[in-house]
């Protein structure tokens, strides 16, 4: 049976795959050794992380479970904006086991687009981008963590879906990354397609939507497989990598960045499927309207900067801009940072400290990266993407 791909997936997996098969050539070494600096082990599940390396193997079946709801937090009366800026610092959720959005780098700094994204919140609020502590957070952790407290925003690879919009009380910012859950194989398995993995091992990342996500398509095709899960991101993919797995499933964005970092890279490939939509972006708690406001309007900021054109090296040629909208969204008129209880000049900050999109985008995936993971779908609206910010007026 073949998997039928709508249009935008195809798109996606071409941009993709465009790096897949650059990356992974006659520089593989070269690649696989930057990379390693970025990541010691490889294992980057897209929703998949913790500490724990038992493993287990489910016939597949129709998936049934859901999400566990976190205990909700306690209403202090103080917003979280208040909360942050009396304690000077703000607490963010991150990955640190996927290269290229949230890992420790061999400075034992963190580093990545999720890691940036959390600075620039930081400069917004604080006026200092380096005013962040970063909590690395398992897939079953993060969502808890924000509900009590222990972070105030969760910048970590995850996919907004319905029920985590409801039954897990977030509220979603902006999709900072388009992503989608692909399928990696060993190159002589031959898969060209799914019924090609009936009787196959797949690993996945225990309790997560790429886990239901496989089950949903593989019952619609009508595949017989074996998942075989781990709660680690580091565990998924080492597993695989060691053959503990015929394939393995993650978003399209993980299994790129990993790939250059297995043993023998090509003796692995990405399949040409998409086999779900997985917009990734910053998500805090529930019923604080005010820090959910700063939260969006800082990612559509840098959204909006490289619209603009501007950026860290440029930005002040626009302090004496003639341009309304320009003027409005560096703060010098109409005040557009008080309305969110922030200073008027937070994109400077933000834009001076961290950069635009596209300076984040560069930083941690572009060509200069181990990665040169093309931008396809996450470039702007204006240059066939989907990215797109709201008028600053």
């Amino acid at each position: 049976m073949h998997l039928t791909l709508p249009r935008w997936s195809a798109a996606l997996m071409a941009a993709f795959l465009v790096f897949s098969s650059a990356a992974c050539g006659s520089d593989t070494d070269s690649v696989a050794d930057d990379a390693a600096n970025v990541a010691d082990d490889a294992g980057a599940v897209d929703d998949t992380d913790g500490a724990d390396a038992g493993a287990e193997e489910v016939a597949a079946e129709p998936e049934t479970a859901t999400e566990s709801e976190a205990p909700a937090a306690a209403d202090t009366g103080v917003g979280k904006l208040d909360t942050v800026l009396a304690r000077g610092d703000l607490s963010c959720g991150v990955n640190d086991q996927l290269p290229g959005f949230g890992s420790v780098d061999s400075d034992g700094e963190f580093a990545g687009f999720d890691v940036d994204f959390c600075r620039a919140i930081a400069a917004a609020v604080l006026g200092d981008a380096e005013a962040v502590t970063f909590r690395p957070l398992s897939s079953q952790q993060r969502f808890t963590a924000l509900q009590t407290g222990e972070v105030d925003v969760l910048v970590r690879n995850t996919t907004w879906t319905l029920s985590r919009d409801t039954q897990n009380g977030l509220d979603f910012g902006p999709t900072t990354f388009y992503d989608g859950q692909g399928l990696m194989a060993r190159t002589a398995l031959g898969i060209e397609e799914l019924a090609d993995l009936d009787g196959a091992s797949i690993c996945v990342g225990s309790g997560t939507t790429t886990e239901r996500n496989l089950g949903d398509v593989m019952r619609e095709a009508g595949v017989e497989y074996t998942s075989v899960t781990f709660e680690g991101a580091d565990q998924v993919m080492g597993s695989y990598d060691s053959g503990r797995c015929d394939a393995v499933t993650a978003d399209l964005s993980a299994l790129v960045t990993r790939k250059p970092t297995m043993a023998n890279p090509d003796e692995h490939e990405i399949l040409d499927m998409v086999l779900s939509k997985e917009p990734l972006g910053p998500a805090v708690l529930q019923g604080d309207a005010e820090w959910a406001d700063v939260v969006n309007w800082v990612s559509f900021g840098v959204m909006q900067a490289e619209e603009f054109g501007i950026d860290s090296g440029n930005i002040g040629n626009f302090m004496d801009s003639d341009n309304p909208e320009i003027r409005r969204f560096l703060g010098l008129e109409d005040g557009l940072g008080e309305g969110l209880g922030i200073g008027n000049g937070f994109m400077v900050d933000v834009i001076e400290q961290v950069g635009n999109y596209s300076e984040i985008y560069e930083r941690n995936l572009g060509a200069d990266t181990p990665f040169d993971l093309p931008r396809g779908v996450n470039q702007l609206w204006s240059d066939g993407g989907l990215l797109y910010a709201p008028p600053f007026r």
